[in-house]
């Protein structure tokens, strides 16, 4: 409806100055209001996330206990050896000598091919109201050896020591049991530590027969168990490596420096393939130079057993739309009461802006006892039915106080829609929020702002026995 100059002049004169003055200073106290709920939603916040760093160190509890994070590295096979060279010196004197000394070192030598087939089997561990993710590792490692020792210089006389195996993992105290480490149909004794690196694993020595007219050409079978915490590292060492896993968890995050092909991933779980070469991987150069797997430095396949959305991230989403949430029921306040000319005093703008803050405390602190749905459901249902009665005496009519309450039910669901949506919560979001303004635009269409800015009433006064404008 187009503006009458009559009555935009009489808005700016008078009686209409006035009441424009009073619609801008009850803009302002809205804005003001919004603002100072900031508050309350920050401490809010604030408890998200600290309850998420006690959430961090239970998972740091079960791993003490458990064990860390795995990874894997190996094997590699060591060739120690020792030789007399012939060192010149200068005395004292500057007189030249010469000198016999032994010089020792070692060869490293990395598989031709490694295939790895392992079956994730997960559970969960309670700690305190906190639940972690473990699993344990059922695999079984094949790989093969063609390694050529040097030819030796006859004026430099060599010995051979005895070669062994070395196998990285990050924490041993994950291995369940006693690995079965096989040469062909030779069982090796497995040995604690590493033997060549200063690093968490096992090695196993090579028997003196390993080493056949200068070279070691065997095949080589590791099973083993090994229990871990919530992620997995594999390091592709050979220089074909073929990695699979499979687990009945249904929610796997693929992450480190090569994905696998094609996974298949569904309710029943996931199974996934590697196929890395070491002509795309640098991790053989990044173990020759003392490079660690425990600080995940060098080249390697990620598994981490996730939730999709966890419960602290949820929580956390959802109180970043608090303010929309109090922005829009003072917007509907405010246009309430200047369209219906109904006043609302600033103590209740404020105690209900109180009453949607507190929706995510009570949200947070029933999450962490029950089901996530459950605890939504509840806490939504308590604030809206709060609302809708309080909101019924302010604005003097039930059926204000329940329209009210089914705006914010509607809003409610919306977000709940929005934290259940991984990949398209930008996207919902944003679209609700367009559709929200374009509600309140096709609304307000009509309304003749000056018209309401020249009816603004000034202080009134409520009669309590009959709860009406005196």
């Amino acid at each position: 409806m187009a503006s009458n100059p009559d009555v935009t002049l009489h808005a700016l004169s008078g009686k209409g100055w006035s009441g424009a003055m009073r619609l801008a200073f009850k803009a302002i106290m809205v804005v003001v209001l919004t603002l100072a709920i900031l508050v309350p939603l920050t401490m809010v916040r604030g408890t998200i996330n600290e309850r998420q760093a006690y959430r961090e160190e239970a998972v740091e509890a079960v791993a003490q206990s458990y064990a860390r994070a795995q990874g894997m590295a190996g094997p590699v096979l060591v060739v120690p050896y020792s030789e007399e060279v012939e060192l010149e010196e200068t005395d004292a004197k500057g007189v030249l000598r010469k000198r016999q000394t032994t010089v020792e070192g070692r060869w490293l030598y990395f598989p031709k091919t490694l295939t790895l087939d392992g079956k994730l089997l997960p559970s969960i561990r309670k700690r305190g109201l906190h639940q972690v993710r473990v699993y344990e590792l059922q695999g079984r490692l094949d790989a093969t050896f063609d390694a050529r020792i040097p030819e030796a210089d006859p004026m430099r006389p060599r010995k051979i020591g005895t070669p062994w195996l070395d196998i990285g993992i990050a924490d041993v105290r994950g291995l369940s049991g006693t690995p079965v480490l096989k040469t062909g149909a030779t069982s090796l004794p497995v040995l604690q530590g590493q033997q060549g690196r200063d690093e968490a694993g096992v090695h196993a020595l090579l028997p003196d027969t390993a080493i056949v007219d200068g070279k070691l050409a065997f095949p080589l079978q590791f099973q083993f168990a090994l229990r871990g915490t919530e992620a997995l590292r594999v390091t592709p060492l050979a220089d074909s490596n073929r990695i699979t896993l499979a687990s009945a968890w249904p929610h796997p995050q693929f992450n480190g420096d090569f994905l696998p092909r094609a996974p298949r991933v569904d309710g029943s779980g996931f199974r996934a393939e590697w196929d890395v070469s070491s002509l795309a991987s640098n991790a053989q150069a990044q173990y020759r130079a003392g490079r660690s797997e425990k600080s995940v430095e060098m080249d390697g396949i990620g598994l981490s057993l996730v939730e999709p959305v966890d419960l602290y991230s949820k929580l956390d989403r959802a109180s970043k739309y608090g303010l929309l949430f109090v922005l829009l029921t003072f917007v509907g306040f405010f246009m309430f009461e200047t369209i219906r000319q109904l006043p609302i005093h600033p103590i209740q703008y404020l105690l209900v802006g109180l009453a949607l803050a507190i929706f995510f405390l009570l949200l947070l602190g029933l999450s962490e006892h029950i089901a996530f749905g459950i605890a939504y459901f509840v806490a939504s249902v308590a604030c809206i039915g709060l609302l809708g009665f309080y909101l019924a005496h302010v604005l003097r009519s039930r059926a204000r106080g329940v329209g009210f309450a089914a705006m914010l039910g509607l809003l409610y669901a919306a977000l709940y829609g929005l934290l259940l949506s991984e990949d398209n919560a930008l996207v919902l979001g944003a679209g609700l929020l367009f559709a929200i303004l374009a509600a309140v635009m096709i609304a307000t269409r009509k309304v003749d702002w000056y018209q309401v800015a020249a009816r603004a009433p000034g202080p009134v006064r409520i009669d309590p026995t009959t709860d009406h404008v005196a």
